[in-house]
């Protein structure tokens, strides 16, 4: 009897699990199946308990859908892009336990009672199985499924804490936290929520997206470590499941969620955003002249740059919601701004924008928060009308847009900095108010975020007659198609630096893709050294963005010293000569979801080794980035997958599958070349057009067979949607009678400036013997081998073939 006893009280205790912070004791669901109905690729399963829907949307993606009273939530376009997908092939059967489903993929086999799924792979093989029966409990819906061995969770969205969840619980709710900056509250890295994603990748071959907007709590192995769970405070059970590895997968996520547009390519030059002379205490020292010198200081040292930006101080606080509202009144300095918005253009900067915050103020002439809230366009708080704009009712957008941004708009505007995304609903940083609450409220805070981007992105795109571009701070799955995303405001301190990194790499993970982050840090004046470490990785990041608000500084890099100087000057050369690879990359995160900064398990998910690797990463196809996040250091200890790497600085060949320890000299970032890998480049530039690029150089790296998409299109328009692009591919293969190099005509509707071409080919050994161009050796005035630095150096006139032996 006392046997008896203790295995009841360990078998309760195994079927508990943690959500939140409610302990959940999960009871046998009594849930029995009764009906089946199938309409093309959906079957819905009436139960004694409610209904469930299985949709396949393709051979390896299904969703599935609990519902406790019968009734099914309507599409949300928000979330969610692609509801409407292709008939497929699937056949199903029934025995007296189980209803099994097969695609020419996957087979589901689904238990009648108690409603349980387990999923199969066309050779069999289990990937996933729920563990408990799906459960309500009040208006909580979770669902829990055991956990193989060894396997490994990857995803969640923009998190600075670990790359790997296994074992870890997280809340996913946006926010970073409430309080002043300090070294915890705000700042709390293992709270940091400003984009949460409820996407997650295993190493067993599947991912999960839960399409709930309500805040999520994920148990991933933490209280029992042969099951997960998660679960939504409210709304539907509702989730994706996919299957494959992790390129596959994130393709997946992102057909569901939407693909990231790309921005114009100007976009990947450099950001600069300014304070315009007075942050906040200071801002009687800001001005129209302070923003013109800094542009034009920018111009003059060389500095090569694309666009500016006005944060907070450009308009007056307002009456109500000071500093974490908006007025759109200017400040009294700013004296002309269309003037200063001209003199920039003159300069040749491809866009100027402002930062504004999502609630409407009264200022000095204007009260567009009264006029707002008389015409029922601001959210309602507690019955009455509120600040916030509802960027959920068109209309209430379109007066936003009228009578608010079209005000700078008119000046020279062409984007926005959307600031406090995260206040709809819960307390702010900027202020002391938590906007609209109760249930409905809880649901749209997450998504809030979403429509705010949404709103300027599209109405600036239809103004300004090219792509869409949007700064946001926060964003929730799905805010890929308004591009683009930063880090937030984490002050420059070397505590701070590799969080930043980590936060790259899952948000990269997590279907996003155009990233970026303030290099150096936000607040304080950063220590030089720390400035210097952090603009390596700012310029070698998907978008690069410098903005502080450390009174005088800035980080405006003749503010750091002569050092901190040249080393922001020289990596900014060098991403504007790297952008036809960045342009390349860009375009195929367009097409496939795979983000530019990836995590090194992004391609390696079998590799153990790559699970802790959390600051280091590939940048597109080829680069491997390094950063040196520790004061003072010399040298750094690195992983090289495996295969063949060549050292970016000394072309020195490596073997990988191993740690290595690196020279890193303060101006220098440890940098890799995946073998094979080819790296086009351009010649110098102040800005992204300054030039036609006549001539691109390829930086070859032989290894096997490998090969390059040059991707070129005019740049600016959506025209490349309907085909206006052209793709010229260059290939490489080395074997033992020598090597080749293919460079392709460019195919597309697009026809690209005729370019000359430049191979830069690590060539170690000997001199070559012959270098034969089209079936012709070629003279020695087109090649030139540096036998010190391994480099030969062959000119080509595109659309040829190289022979070197």
């Amino acid at each position: 009897m006392l046997k008896a006893k203790k295995k009841f009280i360990v078998n309760l205790l195994v079927c508990s699990f943690f959500l939140g912070s409610t302990l959940v004791v999960a009871q046998e669901s009594k849930s029995t199946f009764k009906t089946l109905k199938r309409s093309v690729n959906e079957f819905t399963f009436q139960n004694t308990d409610g209904a469930v829907k299985i949709e396949f949307c393709t051979p390896r993606v299904f969703r599935v859908r609990y519902s406790w009273d019968g009734n099914f939530a309507a599409n949300e376009s928000y979330m969610v892009q692609k509801y409407q997908w292709s008939a497929i092939q699937l056949n199903q059967s029934a025995s007296k336990d189980n209803i099994v489903i097969n695609s020419d993929s996957l087979r589901l086999v689904i238990n009648k009672s108690p409603f349980t799924i387990k999923v199969y792979n066309k050779a069999g093989v289990l990937i996933n199985e729920d563990a408990l029966p799906a459960k309500k409990q009040n208006t909580e819906v979770a669902i829990t499924k055991k956990m193989q061995a060894e396997e490994h969770f990857f995803g969640f969205g923009e998190r600075m804490d670990f790359l790997d969840r296994k074992g870890k619980q997280l809340t996913l709710n946006v926010g970073r936290g409430e309080g002043l900056p300090h070294e915890v509250g705000a700042y709390n890295i293992l709270e940091a929520n400003y984009c949460p994603v409820t996407f997650f990748m295993s190493t067993k071959g599947y991912g999960i997206y839960l399409h709930n907007s309500f805040a999520s709590n994920w148990d991933m192995g933490y209280s029992n470590p042969s099951k997960y769970s998660f679960s939504a405070v409210d709304g539907e059970l509702d989730y994706y499941f996919m299957y494959g590895d992790f390129p596959t997968l994130i393709n997946q996520y992102t057909d569901i969620t939407g693909k990231s547009p790309l921005m114009p390519k100007f976009a990947l030059g450099l950001h600069v955003g300014t304070y315009s002379g007075g942050t906040w205490g200071h801002e009687e020292m800001t001005s129209t002249q302070y923003v013109v010198a800094l542009a034009g200081r920018l111009r003059s040292q060389n500095i090569p740059a694309d666009i500016i930006w006005l944060d907070s101080t450009w308009r007056l606080f307002g009456e109500n919601g000071g500093k974490g509202a908006t007025t759109f009144e200017w400040r009294d300095t700013f004296k002309d701004p269309k003037s200063m918005f001209d003199s920039i253009y003159a300069m040749n900067y491809s866009m100027v924008g402002v930062h504004l915050r999502p609630r409407f103020d009264n200022a000095k002439k204007l009260n567009l928060l009264d006029q707002a809230r008389e015409k029922g366009f601001t959210y309602p708080e507690d019955g009455k009308p509120g600040e916030f704009v509802n960027f959920f009712d068109q209309k209430a957008v379109d007066w936003w847009w009228e009578n608010g941004v079209m005000r700078v708009a008119k000046q020279g505007a062409m984007f926005l900095k959307t600031d406090e995304g995260s206040a709809f609903g819960r307390k702010a940083n900027e202020s002391d108010k938590v906007g609209p609450t109760g249930r409905e409220a809880e649901r749209l805070h997450n998504i809030f975020p979403l429509a705010y981007a949404k709103a300027p992105y599209e109405k600036f795109q239809e103004l300004n007659k090219i792509r869409g571009l949007n700064q946001t701070r926060e964003g929730y799955a799905g805010i890929q198609k308004y591009p683009f995303i930063f880090a937030g405001d984490w002050p420059s301190e070397w505590q701070y630096f590799a969080p930043v990194i980590k936060a790259g790499l899952n948000i990269g993970l997590s279907g996003v893709s155009d990233w970026a982050h303030c290099m150096g840090g936000f607040e304080h004046p950063a220590d030089p050294e720390l400035y210097i470490r952090w603009v390596q990785f700012g310029m070698l990041s998907p978008i690069a963005l410098v903005f502080g608000m450390d009174h005088p500084g800035y980080k405006e890099p003749w503010n750091y010293g002569e050092d901190a100087l040249r080393n922001f000057k020289y990596y900014d050369q060098l991403r504007y000569r790297m952008l036809p690879y960045l342009y390349s990359t860009m375009y195929q995160n367009y097409k496939t979801g795979i983000p530019m900064m990836r995590a090194l398990v992004l391609n390696h998910q079998n590799d153990v080794n790559t699970y802790q690797v959390d600051d280091q990463y590939l940048l597109g196809d080829n680069l491997m980035v390094c950063p040196v996040t520790v004061k003072d250091a010399k040298t750094r200890s690195l992983y090289l997958p495996k295969g063949t790497w060549f050292n970016y600085w000394s072309g020195k060949k490596i073997e990988g599958g191993k740690y290595i320890h690196v020279v890193a000299p303060l101006d220098s970032i440890p940098l890799f070349v995946k073998g094979g890998g080819i790296i086009p480049m351009q010649q110098d530039m102040k800005y992204t057009d300054e030039q036609e690029v006549k001539t691109i150089t390829l930086d070859i790296y032989p290894s096997g067979k490998s090969s390059f998409d040059l991707y070129e299109d005019d740049g600016k328009t959506l025209a490349y949607q309907n085909g206006k692009f052209a793709i010229t591919k260059i290939t490489c293969e080395e074997s033992n009678t020598g090597l080749k190099i293919m460079i392709g005509n460019p195919k597309g509707d697009f026809v690209p400036v005729k370019h000359q071409y430049k191979a830069n080919i690590r060539w170690t050994g000997k001199a070559p013997k012959n270098i034969m161009l089209n079936g012709t050796a070629t003279q020695k005035a087109n090649w030139n081998f540096d036998a010190e630095k391994n480099i030969l150096t062959v000119n080509m006139a595109g659309a040829d073939t190289l022979l070197v032996n």
